[in-house]
């Protein structure tokens, strides 16, 4: 699937070793076709050992703690369980923001009472029928959030906002959280990528034709400040102790925030 920004006009191993006999001393002479078999075998059984580990796949943990790009919308997903425990009913009304919303949108709509919409920041090609179905009916829209969305004021419980602050500039954040803002009744959820991700893909440079800008924890504090976003310090106390509960730990940065009074 390749994406382009929205058209405004359109608003919308462990440590431990593996049991290897590679070291095997024995006196008697062994055929060095032998020796060279059971090195190959042994080197297998390693690398089977150690991809097996992650389940045939690098998973987003893996990923993060090698500077790799972490998609952040999988990771909302990863965390639906974590955030109804943190926000309650404030999950029965949900909007997202950021690509792949389709995906997002379809699977909160699996959840028992849970009503959810979804803004992609950029155009959709090559999508599912499923994801198609979302867009005609209104559900998911396609919008560039760099202008006001096309939603009354608290027309949402949350709003999660994922792997689309990270490619705004500053002049374009001072706009858009504000507006983020506006649409939420109880506050707004944000994954953003961490400083650690720098090796991110090309396809990932280019979403709204400026490279992605993975900023710190401090950064995005002292910005929130700046434009007079609290901490929504309750839901972020329930979220960690949820997390700690069920052993789930974010590979990207999960900031929470209270919605303008």
């Amino acid at each position: 699937m390749s994406r382009r920004p929205g058209n405004p006009a359109r608003r919308l191993a462990d440590g431990g070793s593996l049991p290897f006999v590679g070291s095997v001393h024995s006196k008697s002479r062994s055929p060095p076709l032998l020796s060279i078999g059971l090195v190959v075998v042994g080197a297998v059984l390693l690398i089977i050992y150690c991809y097996s580990g992650s389940g045939g796949h690098i998973s987003e943990r893996e990923a993060f703690n090698k500077g790799e790009a972490v998609s952040c919308t999988l990771e909302v997903q990863r965390a639906i369980p974590i955030l109804k425990k943190a926000y309650g009913d404030s999950m029965h009304k949900v909007l997202h923001v950021g690509p792949d919303s389709c995906s997002l949108v379809s699977k909160l709509l699996k959840e028992e009472d849970t009503e959810a919409w979804g803004v992609e920041p950029y155009d959709l090609d090559d999508v599912d029928v499923s994801c198609r179905g979302l867009v005609r009916k209104g559900i998911v829209r396609v919008a560039d959030i760099k202008f006001p969305l096309p939603y009354r004021a608290k027309s949402f419980s949350l709003v999660i906002v994922s792997d689309a602050l990270d490619y705004l500039s500053p002049k374009y954040l001072n706009r858009t959280l504000p507006e983020l803002a506006r649409v939420s009744a109880d506050g707004i959820v944000i994954f953003s990528g961490s400083p650690g991700q720098h090796k991110a893909k090309g396809a990932k440079l280019s979403k709204f034709g400026r490279p992605v800008k993975y900023r710190s924890s401090t950064w995005w504090i002292r910005f929130f400040i700046q434009i007079s976003l609290e901490e929504n310090e309750v839901a972020a106390k329930k979220f960690e102790q949820a997390s700690i509960k069920k052993s789930y730990e974010p590979a990207c940065q999960v900031f929470h925030l209270l919605s303008y009074r």
